[in-house]
């Protein structure tokens, strides 16, 4: 297992390959944000090891353009600031776990194992579906460079279909994730959202990127020419006819 350090103070640096080294991992430091950014770009890594305040680029913007260049390794963020503040611009930025100065080591340890055992999933930071886009940590939401406001339910229901792009997801599934499962209002209320996003991200773009499947739930799809040739009959647009 190979890990990659970014940290510039020279003696933490020394101590994390130390203590990660005697758990049997292969350390590589780095102590500077471009060089990390290069280090975790050339390199397949288990896992990063990123302090956040080295100096420009600092850990956050280093995690949020690994993200960019599609870099999924595992990142474990470190900082002396416990501000949650913090802890949520690193987590939004692309980080994976937030580990706070001082910490114990055996702590690090597990969170490190942790990471790993997850591996390099692709987790994007910003969520894009042709040229439909979210970001989930400004809580922004454009349509080809066009700003698009939404409801905070609106949008947490068109993040939902965004993570699971081109799948059909089901009433129930949605109440579950933006509503939750002990929700007991109006019976059609998924179908009301689903409406009123239609309305503001597709309509006013000449797009149907938001589909019915007739009996089985919602979906989200880059509704170019060819996307829409390969959609299944079962997939309607929101007037019901067959796409």
């Amino acid at each position: 297992m190979r890990i990659l350090v970014v940290e510039d103070d020279a003696a933490m640096a020394r101590l994390l390959r130390r203590a990660l080294a005697s758990e049997g991992y292969a350390v590589d430091v780095a102590g500077t944000g471009p060089d990390g950014l290069w280090a975790a770009t050339e390199n397949d890594y288990d896992a990063v090891v990123l302090d956040a305040m080295i100096p420009a680029p600092n850990g956050f913007e280093v995690a949020r353009q690994l993200r960019e260049r599609g870099r999924w390794a595992p990142v474990l963020m470190l900082t002396a600031r416990a501000d949650v503040a913090d802890r949520v611009r690193g987590l939004d930025s692309g980080a994976d776990d937030y580990l706070t100065k001082p910490f114990a080591l055996d702590e690090l340890f597990a969170r490190v194992r942790a990471l790993v055992r997850r591996g390099a999933v692709p987790r994007p930071t910003v969520m894009r579906v042709g040229d439909l886009e979210l970001d989930p940590g400004s809580r922004r939401v454009e349509r080809d460079g066009v700003p698009v406001e939404l409801t905070s339910k609106e949008f947490a229901l068109l993040a939902e279909l965004m993570r699971h792009p081109g799948q059909v997801l089901s009433r129930s599934h949605l109440i579950d994730h933006v509503w939750d499962s002990a929700y007991d209002g109006a019976s059609n209320v998924v179908e009301v959202h689903v409406r009123r996003l239609r309305e503001k991200v597709d309509r006013p773009f000449g797009r149907e990127s938001i589909r019915t499947s007739r009996g089985a739930g919602y979906l989200v799809t880059d509704d170019t020419a060819d996307a829409s040739a390969d959609l299944p009959a079962a997939v309607r647009d929101s007037d019901g006819d067959a796409r």
